[in-house]
């Protein structure tokens, strides 16, 4: 395994979901990031995003140490965001911000469907500007769960969305909407995608 370690020790969850992402995608370099600055050490004081490039194509960001601060009864969410390319700053900056949203808790816990604004382009240039909590589709069901001493995590994926597409999938439901995104043929790593919601 080839680590690069940059911040300080994960905690055992953190190191779990750390050994899931080497496991399912083996003889990948992952680097351990610090997250992006700012107040989030006061929810999730271990936080780390993980990073790693895929032999498939494109960049893979993943949060590590969100378990630990938002965890119920041992069953807790680590998020992926799949990237065309690396851009730390930018993926980071966004991987961070879904972790202090999400550890805010009450109305902005986040599960399987929901939805959460960026505030910015995910991307330069891109129409999606939120992010859809879907299950990780296409890696499979393997990078769902991850175990955990004491529980499990369930790693769910970031998918760039637009504003129309957030407003369809919350007058409708989020099956149909995966449905226009199957039709379509999405590319969802492609910045410059159309909406499948006009």
């Amino acid at each position: 395994m080839t680590l690069r370690i940059v911040d300080h020790d994960l905690t055992p969850a953190a190191q779990a979901m750390l050994e899931h992402l080497h496991d399912r995608f083996p003889g990948q370099e992952i680097a351990v990031l610090p997250p992006a600055p700012g107040r989030i050490p006061e929810l999730v004081p271990g936080l780390h995003i993980l990073s790693l490039t895929l032999s498939e194509g494109g960049h893979l960001y993943a949060t590590a140490g969100l378990w630990d601060a938002t965890q119920k009864d041992g069953h807790g969410l680590e998020t992926v965001l799949h990237a065309p390319v690396a851009d730390d700053v930018v993926h980071v900056e966004t991987l961070t911000m879904v972790a202090y949203y999400h550890a805010t808790g009450g109305d902005y816990t986040l599960d399987h469907g929901h939805t959460v604004p960026i505030g910015r382009p995910w991307v330069r240039g891109s129409s999606c500007d939120h992010l859809l909590l879907s299950l990780p589709y296409p890696w499979g069901p393997g990078l769902e769960t991850c175990t955990v001493p004491g529980g499990h995590i369930r790693v769910l994926w970031l998918l760039p969305i637009t504003a129309a597409e957030k407003r369809f999938r919350h007058t409708h439901d989020l099956e149909t909407l995966e449905q226009r995104f199957e039709a379509a043929g999405i590319v969802p790593t492609d910045p410059h995608r159309r909406s499948v919601v006009p």
